[in-house]
């Protein structure tokens, strides 16, 4: 007895690549040759399925095993019903490929053959491989059949239900009639199972449950119904599945037992047969690798056939199947190179092996089959992570494929023609049920090289014949084409993609979807003008104006032909007549005639089109067509005289127009379409003459001739006067239109973008390359030396107007810098209007933006500087008689140094003449003069700190006097008068004198002369920070002049910040300047504490060789806080000259920082002393 046991986790792993199907209407799950089930393998066209060489369902779809379920009922048991949708509803890819049936017990199966044969000595097979066995062994015979029964072990009549299910299982093993497929039973219980071995009562019964129904113990299972039944089911599954492999390799074995009894004379075809049913059974049983092996043992088996006309369908049908089933499995195990490999070989083998010549088109058929097979086998694997190269991909099989297609249909149409009826009775009778894949419905089974009955053989044919003719072949064709298309197009083969839509193209024609074909030949033209493939352009526009006929496509139509009759249509001389004499009629409101080269019923449908639209106009047709997308028989190219027009001239433009068509032709009108639309009205030609009306005599020198002859060049002159809101504007071209046609009833519009210029022109319109040799005639324009000039500049008026401006450079920062401005009218006439702009030139760095700032006003400066920008505008003037003259005082600030260019510019209206009819514009000029201007400081200013000893010092010490120096340099080329100059002191920072006065006032500097002023200074003690700023410095100066109005300037600066450091004691010393030798010399130390505590402090004095000194030698004392201490020394010098004085030296316990280096700091360390007076006597 065998458990599915206990429930497996949903996510458990589970042998890869397995499938399920649905459950059918009828309870069952369809078979995978005929099913709704998605097969796994390669999907195939509805094409490559029927035919010679088209693949049968069941060999396309993945094998699986046939495993029937029986005593279920999914109809009225809900239990039932569950089980059965666990096995079929959503299966995963990673459950077991099973094939699961719901049948009735005593279902009949196919009747299995009563006697084995055991001899094949007089055994003459009818042909290789019965068209029934694949869907029998599929869906008809299964591996497995398997009983559901509803029993527990602990049912009361258990005798009688042991043997109702006995009864059951021997029904299902009549129903089978002798076959070898496995037989098990499931018990359906309510009661979940006990462990294995706990449960005696059940291992007896079933025991004996498998002894009443001839079971072994590995075939009876149990279904608990008591929840997780998904992982029951599942565990099932996997038993089923190893009894369904282990029933076909059963089969595998006998097919293989019986090649003993065969020989190669007379049993070819069943070493064929034979090797392709173990290989089926090998699929089935899920061995990939010996169904691969035994595939190709097969195909070389079917190689070694003796081959004739009346056997080689067969042979090449069978072949076809072999060679699917090797390339499958050699894509499927990642090998593509074998399957491309074996291919190729296939193909070789069997290209020349046409058979019957009356019936060629068959085996252009089954070459097209296989091409197409093979690509969709090969993108299919693509799809699953094979990895194509440019080279080598679907595409190429594809397009293989459509070649034999129309090999096929151009067959069809020299072998066909006479087969005019179908033969009665109708030899294909059957073709759909025959016995043998491959064979003819009127001979099956004959395997003789000549013929049973000649005459059905006859009538066979011309019955294939008369079939062949039924089909439209280029529906076959162009699927074919779209696949290969998309391929190379995934593969950016961008020329074979446009190769393959030309195909697609005509066979639409041929198929009679003229506007498909008509719409998929337009995708490619653009390409084939931009290469200059001028001869394949040339054809697909021939097919395209057939096809815009046979469909009375106007605009195509006419787009078509402008470019059929242009200058690089390869078509002769007279196709172009024709075409453009179509052209004229169309345009018109005629109908043109036929095409040639169309069927007649389809040339009668497009007259009545063309004569429906002619009778029945609801309103004029007017379109647009874009030169730039095609090579029109016109060229054109239109240009501005001159690259710049100043205000007062016209503006000149030329449009020139070449035909290259047969014969001359009329346009109806030509019009130049400005950027400015103002322009447009003054830039049309109209022709009021019909299209089809030559030129009169007297008419060839009028302005609205828009008559053109073939290869000469015309121009049109067109001009117009700038309005003043374009002067500094560009005027550009935006397109040319010319028409063709009558706009009241039908009109097309030529319209090239820009100045000219078609699909055909070079890459850059504007280069001209010229053709010819020799000088162009007198009255003969050269097309090619002819430019294009799209845009053209207006400029306002040369002025005549003179500016001088006198200043003195260079200018220096803050100085109110003067400009003389001097303007004289050199017009003839009165200027009027006329102002004045001044400020930076355009395109400057923007600091200078910001440091600049212009003033006619000098006050303005200083009394309201945020009306004072970089540019000031509109400084008006009188009006100016001729020659007149007029003076302007214009100022510029500079705030930082630095180069910059400053312009003046005048502007004014006058009244100028613009042809010479005496017509006058009025015109704005502007006359401008650029001064560049160079800006420097005018002094480089120093800050020096030093002691009152003048020693330079980086920081300075509270409540100690220090010296501040300021250097100041003239760097100014000019000389400069210091007028004042002012210590604006911070608060922490004070003066020790009370007046204090500039020392520099008056003083003039030439450049890198230098001035020095000296200030003394004290920081705030008890306010005194670490650091500190000293304040501001300003200079007040002016240009040296004996002008005294020059402006004075200010320059200020900001003064460095400086390190104060708070000492804890102070000392001052009292000392006269100088003493004398043995004259007495007070000396007075005053120690000041400026801290919060009380300071005992140890005073004492070194002794001198210098002096003999009275006073404490060393004294102890306290200073309490912010008080001092006097110490009082007389100095009695002894010799003369700059001597060191005593060194006082203090210790402080509260102030260590207090060190002898920063006392030296604090007191004088010498003194002069004076030699005493000699006194001579008188």
């Amino acid at each position: 007895m065998s458990n599915p046991g206990p429930t497996p986790s949903p996510n458990q792993s589970q042998p890869a690549g397995s499938s399920g199907a649905a459950a059918g209407t009828n309870g069952s799950a369809p078979p995978p040759s005929i099913s709704s089930a998605a097969p796994t393998g390669s999907a195939v066209s509805e094409y490559t399925n029927r035919g010679p060489g088209g693949l049968p369902g069941e060999l396309t779809c993945r094998p699986m095993g046939l495993v029937v379920l029986t005593g279920l009922d999914i109809t009225y048991n809900a239990i039932h019903r569950d089980i059965w949708d666990s096995f079929v509803s959503g299966r995963r890819p990673d459950r077991v490929p099973l094939n699961f049936k719901v049948l009735p017990g005593d279902h009949e199966y196919p009747k299995c053959r009563s006697k084995q044969r055991t001899s094949y000595e007089w055994y003459i097979p009818k042909g290789i491989l019965k068209s029934g066995w694949m869907k029998k062994h599929l869906a008809e015979v299964p591996s497995l059949v398997v009983l559901f029964f509803d029993l527990d072990w602990d049912e009361n009549l258990w005798k009688e239900r042991q043997m109702e299910c006995a009864t059951r299982v021997e029904v299902v093993r009549t129903s089978l009639q002798g076959r070898s497929t496995r037989v098990a039973v499931v018990l359906i219980q309510k009661n979940a199972p006990l462990p294995p071995g706990e449960d005696v009562v059940a291992a007896e019964r079933a025991a004996a449950l498998c002894a009443a129904c001839d079971l072994s113990a590995k075939s009876l299972f149990v279904l608990p119904w008591t929840g997780h039944l998904l992982g029951y089911t599942i565990r099932l599954e996997n038993a089923f599945y190893e009894l369904s492999q282990s029933y076909y390799h059963m089969e595998a074995r006998k097919v293989k037992a019986h090649r003993e009894f065969l020989n190669k004379t007379t049993h070819q075809l069943l070493f064929v047969r034979h090797a392709f049913k173990i290989a089926f059974f090998s699929e089935l049983k899920q061995d990939a690798q010996n169904a691969l092996k035994q595939y190709k043992t097969a195909y070389v088996h079917l190689t070694e056939l003796r081959a004739h006309d009346s056997n080689m369908l067969e042979i090449k049908t069978i072949a076809g199947f072999i060679n699917y089933k090797i390339c499958q499995q050699l894509f499927t195990h990642n090998a593509p190179l074998d399957a491309i490999s074996q291919f190729r070989k296939h193909i070789d083998l069997f290209k020349n092996r046409v058979g019957c010549p009356e019936l060629a088109f068959e085996h252009s058929d089954w070459m097209s089959k296989q091409f197409s097979i093979f690509g969709e086998l090969f993108d299919e694997a693509i799809k699953m992570g094979l990895t194509a190269i440019q080279t080598q991909h679907p595409g190429f099989y594809y397009q293989q494929a459509a070649n034999h297609a129309i090999a096929r249909k151009q067959l069809c149409r020299g072998l066909c023609l006479h087969a005019t009826y179908m033969p009665s009775p109708n030899p294909l009778d059957g073709a759909d049920n025959l016995d043998f894949f491959g064979q003819r419905p009127w001979r099956q089974g004959h395997q003789s090289i000549d013929p049973p009955d000649a005459q059905m053989e006859k009538e066979g044919i011309t019955a294939l014949q008369y079939q062949e003719l039924q089909v439209d072949h280029s529906w076959i064709i162009i699927p074919l084409l779209s696949s290969a298309v998309a391929q190379f197009k995934k593969y950016k083969s961008a020329r074979m993609k446009r190769f393959l839509m030309v195909q697609m193209g005509e066979e639409y024609y041929h198929a009679k979807d003229y506007s498909k074909a008509l719409t998929l030949l337009g995708r490619v033209t653009w390409d084939y003008r931009s290469e200059r493939w001028w001869t394949l352009l040339t054809s697909i526009l021939l097919t395209s104006l057939r096809c815009a006929y046979l469909v009375a496509s106007l605009e195509e139509y006419v787009t078509i032909s402008l470019e059929l009759m242009g200058r690089y249509s390869q078509s002769s001389p007279e196709e172009k007549t024709r075409v453009q004499m179509n052209l004229i009629r169309v345009m018109s409101h005629v109908p043109p005639e036929a095409e040639p080269g169309c069927s007649s019923d389809a040339v009668e449908q497009a007259k009545a089109l063309w004569k429906g639209e002619a009778a029945n106009p609801q309103e004029p047709i007017k379109f647009t067509l874009e030169m730039q997308n095609i090579v029109p028989f016109v060229e054109c190219k239109a240009c501005f005289t001159s690259t710049r027009f100043t205000a007062d001239l016209p503006i000149t433009l030329n449009v020139y127009l070449r035909p290259t068509c047969q014969f001359p032709i009329r346009f109806s009108k030509l019009s130049v379409q400005l950027s400015n639309s103002i322009y447009n009205p003054q830039c049309i030609v109209t022709d009021g003459q019909p299209i089809g009306e030559p030129i009169m005599p007297h008419d060839s020198d009028m302005s609205g001739d828009l008559y053109l002859i073939p290869n000469k060049v015309k121009v049109y002159k067109f001009q117009f006067i700038a309005i003043p809101e374009d002067v500094g504007k560009k005027i550009e071209i935006v397109s040319v239109s010319l028409s063709l046609g009558d706009e009241a009833t039908r009109c097309a519009t030529l319209n090239w973008s820009g100045g000219g210029g078609d699909a055909a022109s070079v890459t850059n319109i504007q280069e001209c390359v010229p053709k010819r040799r020799g000088e162009p005639k007198e009255d003969e324009l050269d097309w090619h030396l002819i430019k294009i000039e799209q845009a053209t500049s207006i400029t306002s008026r040369v002025p005549l107007m003179d500016i001088k401006l006198e200043h003195a450079a260079p200018s220096i920062v803050n100085e109110p810098y003067n400009i003389l401005a001097t303007i004289t009218n050199m017009e003839k006439t009165v200027v009027k209007n006329a102002s004045i702009t001044m400020g930076l030139q355009e395109g400057q760095d923007s600091l200078l933006e910001q440091t600049t700032q212009v003033s006619e006003n000098i006050a303005n400066f200083e009394q309201n500087p945020s009306s004072c920008n970089s540019r000031l505008k509109g400084i008006k003037i009188d009006d100016l008689s001729p020659g007149q003259q007029i003076v302007k005082q214009l100022y510029v600030r500079c705030l930082q140094v630095g180069n910059r260019s400053v312009s003046v510019r005048v502007a004014y209206t006058v009244d100028a003449k613009v042809n010479r009819q005496g017509e006058q514009v009025s015109c704005t000029c502007y006359k401008e003069e650029v001064v560049a201007l160079e800006t420097v400081m005018p002094f480089d200013v120093s800050i020096r700190l030093t002691s009152s000893k003048f020693e330079e010092v980086s920081n300075v010490h509270a409540n100690e006097i220090f010296l501040m120096m300021t250097d100041i340099k003239c760097t100014s080329p000019w000389t400069l008068q210091i007028v004042d100059s002012h210590l604006a002191l911070s608060e922490d920072v004070s003066f020790t004198d009370e007046d204090v006065e500039s020392q520099l006032q008056e003083i003039l500097l030439k450049q890198d002369e230098q001035a020095c002023e000296c200030m003394s200074l004290i920081t705030n003690g008890n306010k005194c920070k670490t650091t500190v700023s000293l304040g501001q410095y300003t200079i007040h100066w002016r240009r040296a002049s004996d002008d005294l109005s020059q402006p004075i300037v200010k320059t200020e600066m900001a003064l460095p910040d400086i390190s104060v450091e708070r000492l804890p004691l102070h000392v001052n010393t009292d000392l006269p300047s100088h003493g004398l030798v043995r004259v007495p010399l007070p000396m007075q130390f005053t120690i000041f504490n400026d801290t919060d505590v009380v300071q005992n402090i140890e005073a004492s004095i070194d002794p001198s060789d210098a002096f003999m000194f009275s006073g404490h030698k060393q004294v102890f004392f306290r200073i309490l806080p912010s008080d001092d201490q006097t110490l009082l020394y007389n100095l009695y010098p002894l010799m003369p000259g700059y001597v060191k004085l005593p060194r006082l030296h203090l210790k402080a316990a509260q102030a260590p920082s207090l060190t002898d280096e920063v006392i030296g700091k604090m007191i004088p360390s010498h003194i002069y002393i004076k030699p005493q007076g000699k006194t001579y006597s008188t």
